[in-house]
């Protein structure tokens, strides 16, 4: 199966990563739609924007199989996607907005947290703070088919800085990489059983809270970092000015609080481009609280 895995990257890195990117999308339009997972984005979209025509909900499903198309499409090139030179007059694949955090994280000799999302090729931050120097270990969920995840964590690890699973006892290494100074990224939108309620898009929803956690323990500088889409097969990276995260009565980080915060940060980037985000994630599933009793 590794073999597989390997040729069809093999022949995505032949075609080059704009023809590989239009495949992949070609692909994911064509069948993500015949998909049960369609039903889940279709279900998400409509409880969001509940006012949407269908038209306008079936359009935002479509960009966003063509999105994770072009995403895997992708991956076979992620060494050669993030291009950014900020002393560069050309302009190539990727700009970034906000370079001067990254730096200002790179060179404070303090720890940090990165938070982001699966908005558009949500790999390129971590290969722009390996590219820059940035101390960053890079919080990952394994795909679930072996061979796959093999691929992909040998071409992370060619690209990327540090990597760490999200596996049982993930949270002592992550504990580790700020304990030394370093920085800490991670996904933040995808549900977590064991999580705090947040709102995220007008809808509850169960949250990770460790980076809130590590914000009240380390009291370090909160980031967010987005990937934008843009035509011509080029991205923009946006990393947010550090968060005024809420605290309680002591002076430390709410945990629930800064989640919150976090989370609506994400939803802002979601609400700019839909199309770009991964709805086919059952991502809301709080389960309503029980009828009082009636007296």
């Amino acid at each position: 199966m590794v073999g597989l895995v390997r040729g069809v990257f093999g022949f995505a890195r032949f075609i080059g990563p704009e023809r590989s990117a239009n495949l992949g999308a070609a692909l994911a339009r064509t069948v993500g739609p015949f998909l049960p997972a369609h039903k889940t984005a279709l279900n998400n979209i409509r409880a969001v924007y509940p006012n949407k025509p269908d038209a306008e909900v079936k359009a935002i499903a479509r960009g966003a199989w063509d999105n994770l198309g072009r995403t895997g499409g992708e991956y076979p090139h992620l060494s050669r996607l993030f291009d950014f030179d900020p002393d560069s007059p050309v302009p190539g694949r990727t700009e970034v907005d906000g370079i001067d955090h990254f730096l200002a994280l790179r060179d404070d000799h303090k720890p940090g947290i990165i938070f982001s999302s699966h908005l558009a090729n949500w790999e390129l931050p971590a290969i722009c703070a390996a590219r820059f120097g940035l101390d960053a270990t890079a919080v990952f969920r394994a795909p679930n088919d072996p061979a796959i995840a093999r691929v992909l964590h040998e071409i992370r690890s060619e690209t990327m800085g540090g990597l760490e699973a999200a596996r049982q006892g993930a949270a002592f290494a992550m504990q580790g990489a700020l304990e030394k100074g370093g920085h800490l990224g991670m996904l933040i939108d995808q549900h977590f059983t064991r999580g705090v309620i947040v709102d995220f898009m007008g809808r509850p929803a169960l949250v990770n809270p460790i980076l809130g956690k590590f914000a009240r323990r380390f009291d370090c500088p909160v980031h967010g970092v987005r990937v934008i889409r843009l035509p011509g097969h080029r991205f923009r990276l946006q990393l947010t000015p550090p968060l005024d995260l809420p605290r309680d009565s002591d002076g430390q980080v709410n945990v629930q609080g800064a989640m919150q915060a976090m989370t609506s940060v994400v939803e802002s980037w979601v609400r700019d481009t839909p199309e770009q985000w991964l709805w086919m994630h059952r991502r809301w599933r709080v389960k309503p609280a029980p009828a009082a009793p009636s007296t």
